[in-house]
């Protein structure tokens, strides 16, 4: 399977961006052990090539990499086993690095303009960032004179919301605060994060099968 046929299954990832080296992988196992099979590091987490590389041995995991600015980060990510590289804004080298390569990218963009330069870069699919204040509505009207955009929410994205922007007609979305919460990981509270990540995949299996019927 590839990574975008991943990303198209599930719908949903898991990004973790964190400042606690001794967080990072217990923190991400819960994300797993809840149920998400898509998940993202941002690359300045500690040691985030590393966790990269541990997670992508498993065959059940498609591995990404988040915070992707220039050619050399594309390029130690996907050494490191990333499927997918995903950036705060678009960087239309990277894109096309991705394309000649067969990597899945996901730069960011706010501006119906943005995204529309993304997709004709090449962009496999467009991060929402930042999320606006009524990101759902937002969602649905870029895709009104836009629909063949594939529009992927991060920042702002939450359990709450997540019915909404599904149908709003979101492609997917990407929990990273709502699920990684920060007092969470500073006192290890590991559990908790798992059972925020078996309701998130849970939400968003509902939702999808609502919107996509």
């Amino acid at each position: 399977m590839t990574a975008l046929e991943a990303l198209e299954r599930e719908r949903c990832s898991a990004i973790l961006r964190t400042h606690l080296p001794d967080a990072v992988a217990p923190a991400m196992q819960a994300a797993v052990d809840g149920g998400f099979r898509v998940i993202e590091f941002t690359l300045n987490t500690p040691n985030a090539l590393e966790h990269i590389a541990d997670f992508a041995k498993r065959d059940d995991l498609t591995v990404g990499a988040g915070t992707v600015l220039s050619l050399d980060n594309a390029q130690s990510a996907v050494d490191a086993g990333a499927r997918f590289l995903v950036a705060p804004a678009t960087d239309p080298e990277v894109i096309a690095w991705c394309r000649t390569n067969g990597i899945v990218s996901i730069p960011g963009a706010m501006t119906p303009t943005e995204m529309l330069c993304a997709h004709r870069a090449g962009a496999d699919l467009i991060k929402l960032f930042p999320g606006p204040a009524d990101g759902p509505n937002f969602v649905r009207a870029c895709l009104g004179p836009l629909p063949f955009l594939r529009i992927f929410p991060t920042s702002g994205a939450t359990i709450e919301n997540t019915p909404e922007y599904f149908a709003a007609g979101a492609f997917g979305v990407g929990f990273v605060n709502d699920l990684f919460d920060r007092d969470d990981l500073a006192n290890g509270r590991f559990d908790a994060i798992r059972e925020r990540a078996e309701r998130m995949v849970r939400t968003v299996r509902v939702a999808t099968a609502g919107a996509d019927s």
